[in-house]
């Protein structure tokens, strides 16, 4: 099974967490699939940054999220209280046709 997990990285005592797709056999800092972004659980308030699009891409064909990748997406937004993705509207910029310029 894929799982959307956290990778922990930076010093001793002092934590840093990428966002990972991998498969559910791997060890925690070991192989993945695809990076997504970083929780930095140091900062106040803590840091998210999280690729919208791929985490969305990733939980449409059935990766499982870990319960504190969970918290973070819904945290980011992403998800709602029931770990079904949101559906955004993207705001379309009302298209008005080019107007050739006078030269």
């Amino acid at each position: 099974m894929v799982r959307i997990r956290l990778r922990r990285m930076g010093a001793k005592k002092k934590p840093f967490y990428r966002i990972v797709v991998a498969d559910q056999r791997s060890p925690r800092d070991g192989r993945f699939i695809e990076n997504i972004g970083t929780y930095d659980p140091m900062t106040d308030p803590p840091t998210i940054n999280i690729k919208g699009e791929r985490a969305g891409h990733w939980l449409s064909v059935g990766a499982q999220p870990s319960d504190a990748v969970a918290r973070i997406l819904l945290k980011a937004g992403i998800t709602d209280e029931e770990g079904k993705l949101k559906v955004v509207e993207v705001e379309e910029a009302e298209a008005a046709p080019a107007e050739p310029e006078a030269a």
